[in-house]
């Protein structure tokens, strides 16, 4: 294998069969130690998280197929930490997209004078952001994708409804067993010309609350998986 690629979560290798192998790590994004799947960089390590985000990946990929909905998922070797992927494009130099059930995070450090934390956003809200480090993954807007030729209008219309339906799909699964999805961040790319998802549907790139407590990532694959 040839590694192309080494992200903050997990490395990428090319494979003979022209597939694409993601290894999990145990890192994951936060500040001073605290996780938190808004923040922009590594800032801890949690022993495990790298097995727990491959296993709730592979749970809400095969429920996606299930659903109908393309994604690049091929397979997975869990005790490995493993995942095959289709190869797929990715928007510019890579771009994040999230959809928020609830303000709170980054939403609200931005947006505090004009909503309270905890507040529900009806209907689900979508915003990208480029990953760039250096300049703190700035947000982008779908006219400013399409002048700088990231993306068409078109394949932004596809990107927010398949995101919306994904995130339902994923927040009325994880109400069945009493937990409320606060928001989460997916990755997008193309393959043969058509908007896909790529990269991972994982705990530690969610934010889930069971009451008044955030559910931190590993739990929250244990709450996923052995219901």
């Amino acid at each position: 294998m040839k590694k192309i690629y080494e992200g903050k979560t997990k490395d990428v290798f090319s494979l003979e069969n022209g597939n694409v192998l993601l290894k999990f790590k145990d890192d994951c994004t936060g500040k001073d130690g605290v996780f938190d799947p808004g923040e922009n960089s590594v800032g801890l390590t949690i022993e495990g998280i790298g097995k727990a985000n491959l296993q709730t990946s592979v749970y809400y990929f095969e429920l996606l197929k299930k659903a109908g909905i393309k994604t690049h998922y091929v397979s997975a070797d869990v005790d490995k930490v493993e995942m095959e992927v289709l190869p797929a494009t990715v928007f510019g130099h890579g771009l994040e997209v999230i959809c928020r059930l609830v303000a709170t995070g980054s939403f609200i450090r931005r947006y505090g004078e004009y909503i309270e934390n905890g507040t529900p956003l009806e209907g689900g809200y979508v915003e990208c952001t480029f990953k760039n480090d250096e300049k703190g993954d700035p947000l982008v807007t779908s006219e400013a994708l399409a002048a700088l030729g990231v993306m068409s209008e078109e394949m932004f219309k596809s990107m927010k409804e398949q995101t919306l339906k994904i995130t339902k799909i994923v927040a009325d699964d994880l109400k069945t067993i009493g937990l409320d999805l606060w928001d989460i961040k997916f990755e997008f790319g193309y393959n043969n010309g058509e908007v896909i998802l790529i990269d991972e549907i994982a705990s530690g790139n969610m934010r889930v609350y069971k009451g008044n407590e955030i559910v931190e990532p590993v739990e929250l694959t244990k709450l996923i998986l052995n219901r």
